[in-house]
């Protein structure tokens, strides 16, 4: 038995049934009576004063040559967003299903500069605002792409060193976007990401605002057990992968071990030819497996 299928019965047993046997979603989570200030001053959104989360101001020249959404009118990357937004809101719009998860089959594929823009595409939502979280604690790298300095982390709360409103950034130019670094790289991820004090976390993050989307960096599925453990916490998965990289085989044994969880898509990143570098496509349980076929000969064999 392989570290997947070892993951893949942890994450089946974590996930609450009912006496039918029938999968029943997560309890709900009372919050405290006195909430963490994760969004500052917890004002309403398009008020938000960020007077507890650090403001760190980011250079905007950077961020482009990163190919990151900086909300300019004539960037085609942030108008490619906007389709994958309004796909995402659509499907979790009903049941307040704001946590979700963006990983890939294995290293390299553009899931961490998907989740980046995501989630900076989905602030830019009237009424949403958004926490991104880097839970790659194997290889974080958010703050590398946003230019931020290398300090404390999620690995620092885990640990029990840091608290939440310690470590969190808001990038400067962003009003309703704030980041949740990973901090140091650590060997012990798998443990400290599936720990109880990280599932109360995300109980938290999930219940306290209503109107926050928060998106989770995990490492690649086929390269370690941390996504597929993570997976029963989630309301929603994407799945990133790589024209011309990815193998046809990898994406279906990732789906094959997440067809218990709720996955919403996959992003096709890189295309050749395409101003936005990406293709979406709505994954449903129930569909025959000639979904792919518009798109399948991009991948890899």
């Amino acid at each position: 038995m392989d570290f997947l299928d070892k993951a893949l019965e942890k994450a089946k047993a974590r996930k609450p049934k009912t006496e039918e046997g029938q999968t029943s979603p997560a309890p709900k989570v009372s919050p405290p009576k006195t909430p963490p200030p994760l969004s500052g001053a917890g004002a309403p959104v398009g008020e938000i004063h960020y007077s507890v989360t650090r403001t760190v101001p980011v250079n905007p020249g950077q961020l482009r040559s990163q190919r990151i959404v900086t909300g300019s009118a004539d960037d085609p990357v942030g108008e490619a967003y906007k389709l994958l937004r309004t796909h995402i809101v659509q499907r979790t719009k009903a049941g307040n299903k704001n946590l979700l998860m963006l990983t890939g089959p294995q290293a390299g594929e553009g899931k961490t500069l998907t989740a980046i823009n995501l989630a900076i595409s989905l602030s830019q939502e009237v009424d949403k605002t958004v926490l991104l979280v880097d839970a790659d604690l194997r290889r974080p790298t958010i703050h590398q792409y946003l230019g931020l300095s290398k300090e404390a982390g999620l690995v620092d709360y885990l640990s029990g060193s840091r608290t939440i409103p310690e470590i969190l950034v808001h990038p400067e130019g962003f009003s309703k976007f704030v980041v949740l670094p990973g901090g140091r790289p650590i060997a012990e991820a798998a443990e400290l990401i599936s720990s109880p004090m990280m599932v109360e976390l995300v109980e938290e993050l999930k219940h306290f605002y209503p109107d926050r989307y928060v998106l989770f960096d995990l490492p690649p599925m086929l390269s370690f057990a941390d996504a597929l453990a993570f997976a029963p916490l989630m309301d929603g998965i994407i799945l990133v992968v790589e024209m011309g990289q990815t193998h046809k085989e990898d994406i279906q044994r990732c789906l094959e071990l997440l067809k218990d969880f709720p996955v919403l898509g996959t992003v096709l990143n890189k295309v050749e030819g395409s101003e936005s570098g990406y293709y979406y496509h709505e994954y449903h349980q129930n569909e025959p497996p000639a979904w792919a076929k518009s798109w399948w000969g991009w991948l890899r064999r």
